[in-house]
């Protein structure tokens, strides 16, 4: 049987059992003197570290659970091994924790760019009318003449269908008319003027290759999406 490394359920290190009670046994025995030379080095640190090449019927263990020199030596090797663990978990914590503040300003600094980037951009201000269009669900999109943004940054103003409710909507621009490939997207709450509804969005289409594209608005509620052809130019 090997003890080697083994724990009882109430915590007790079996390894260290089993040489007290070898350390007991000699004594009752009266063999209270150590047989033959101490083992190297080697082979105790070995056994400090209750490696599992060290086989516990061999007769050095005999001689160390009755040697005061290598029980000494066996229980500092042990104390150090200890140290030189929580050592080692100290040092993996801070570099978790170092590796996890760097990610975390790393990913700060991206959005900050961005966002000042936005933010210095000279936007162009578009509007599209949406209030006499249909507002037909899913993938078939209403009638919508000719409307088209740039690739910039564009503020814009989306005049809903009439008898749309109010509340938030997501106004995107898709690749396809079923929704995805999403290029830019902005949320933002409807504001009245008169009896129309509108919502405006600041889109950064910079970087959008001009072609076909979807207006896409979603009612932060039904999650209704209803979809109109775009050109980028």
């Amino acid at each position: 049987m090997n003890w080697f490394g083994l724990r009882s359920s109430r915590g007790e290190d079996k390894f260290e059992a089993w040489i007290k009670r070898l350390h007991e046994q000699r004594v009752a025995s009266g063999q209270t003197q150590p047989v033959g030379p101490c083992p190297d080095e080697e082979f105790l640190r070995g056994l400090a570290k209750r490696s599992r090449a060290i086989s516990l019927s061999d007769a050095r263990i005999d001689h160390a659970a009755t040697c005061p020199k290598c029980m000494s030596r066996i229980v500092a090797l042990r104390n150090g091994n200890r140290d030189r663990s929580r050592k080692l978990a100290y040092a993996l914590a801070a570099v978790a924790c170092l590796l996890l503040t760097a990610g975390l300003f790393g990913w700060l600094h991206i959005r900050e760019n961005r966002q000042q980037a936005l933010a210095l951009a000279q936007p162009v201000s578009k509007t599209v009318d949406l209030w006499n269009a249909d507002t037909n669900r899913g993938q078939q999109t209403g009638h919508l003449q000719s409307v088209e943004l740039p690739a910039a940054v564009v503020q814009l103003t989306v005049i809903l269908p009439r008898f749309s409710p109010s509340g938030q909507y997501l106004i995107a621009v898709t690749r396809k008319e079923d929704g995805t490939g999403v290029v830019a997207e902005g949320l933002a709450p409807t504001v009245s003027s008169g009896q129309q509804l509108k919502v405006s969005v600041a889109l950064d289409l910079r970087k959008v290759k001009a072609g076909a594209y979807f207006l896409c608005t979603t009612h932060e509620q039904d999650q209704a999406a209803y979809y109109y052809p775009l050109q980028i130019k």
